[in-house]
């Protein structure tokens, strides 16, 4: 073993995952006390941590934008299995679960983490600075999927109610990951400068981005952890989520706030990473993982929810409400006023998180 790997393995970054894990396993299927509440959610907070340094190093290694595309992808595949599995037991009463994730998860990622992560750059250097072509295109990306997905079922004629037909849901899932493959080539391969951090002029680089990229022993060590870290961010807040849930029905509050709650806790390595990122200077960092999150969120969910409806019990509603499609083309519109110059202000992070507040106000009081 080498000395970086003895180094990683010291560190409370490498246990936290498992701990987590572990009261995942012991908690699972258990009816919890308000002590064992407490416990799993402090894991919860351990995991999450650990996961944003876990990506950090793999994202050292392998470079922008690959490592923000680890980090956004490995969260969407265990929240899709998340939301499937709570689906398969839920009959009815799960009929808007997907479409409630989806849509709490594009208004954090594209309003939450976009206006937290330009407020810190702001506050750092002023200006913030980024990439217009690349996050034009992947802003474009999140406006197409989430149109086609959550706002066409509720004007479509060919099935009662704001859903697909069993046609419509399979091109829906078929344009969704054809549309997502293509926006990860772009990025990753064809237009990747798009999509690498701009250099902010008088500043020099972190000391993070001096230091030698980690060994393929430590990166493979990462990669391995926040994976574990991921599982346990996303089961914990499963297993929790009876207790919110309970909280929510005694205060009288609409169901939806719980899927709003749990997509806030499973996209909290996100925030925490893409935070991270904009006060070293690397904003479009930052949006690539928010971006990214959501094309991700809708890009894979879609699909595995229309393959999941072949055994699946139950209606399948995606379609919004006016409250809900008036919040998304606000966000369309102010992302688009905020990606097109390249540069944003205190103002651009103001107006976001301005947005962001109003969906979770309206989510508790509709």
């Amino acid at each position: 073993m080498t000395s970086s790997t003895k180094a990683l393995t010291r560190e409370w970054t490498t246990w936290g995952p498992v701990v987590a894990l572990l009261a995942l396993v012991f908690a699972w299927g258990r009816d919890l006390s308000g002590l064992a509440v407490a416990l799993v959610a402090l894991c919860l907070a351990a995991a999450v941590l650990a996961a944003v340094h876990h990506a950090e190093v793999i994202a050292h290694r392998v470079g922008e934008p690959f490592g923000s595309l680890v980090l956004a992808v490995a969260v969407t595949v265990i929240e899709v299995g998340l939301i499937v599995s709570l689906m398969a037991g839920g009959g009815e009463k799960t009929a808007t679960y997907a479409r409630d994730t989806v849509f709490a998860a594009v208004m954090i990622t594209c309003n939450g983490i976009v206006g937290l992560a330009l407020l810190v750059a702001a506050l750092r250097n002023r200006v913030a600075v980024f990439n217009a072509e690349g996050s034009g295109g992947a802003l474009a990306t999140v406006c197409t999927l989430a149109t086609m997905t959550l706002v066409l079922p509720t004007f479509t004629t060919s099935h009662p109610g704001p859903e697909f037909s069993g046609a419509q849901l399979a091109f829906a899932a078929i344009a969704s990951i054809a549309l997502y493959g293509v926006f990860v080539a772009v990025q990753t391969v064809r237009h990747r400068d798009y999509f690498l951090p701009v250099p902010v002029e008088g500043k020099e680089p972190s000391e993070e981005e001096h230091a030698d990229p980690p060994t393929k022993a430590v990166t493979l060590a990462s990669l391995g952890l926040l994976l574990v870290a991921l599982v346990a961010v996303v089961g914990n807040a499963k297993v929790i989520s009876p207790t919110i849930e309970d909280g929510v029905q005694s205060a009288g509050l609409p169901k939806a706030v719980v899927g709003v709650v749990i997509a806030l806790m499973v996209l909290l390595p996100e925030t925490l990473a893409a935070v991270r990122a904009a006060r070293r200077n690397r904003v479009q960092t930052s949006l690539n993982l928010a971006y990214g999150s959501a094309i991700a969120s809708i890009g894979l969910t879609i699909p595995a929810i229309a393959l999941a409806s072949i055994w699946l019990s139950g209606p399948l509603v995606l379609g919004l409400g006016p409250l809900h499609m008036v919040l998304l083309a606000l966000t369309g519109v102010v992302s688009a006023l905020t990606v097109v110059p390249g540069r944003a202000t205190l103002l651009q992070g103001g107006v976001h998180l301005a947005i962001f507040a109003a969906f979770v106000f309206l989510s508790f009081s509709p």
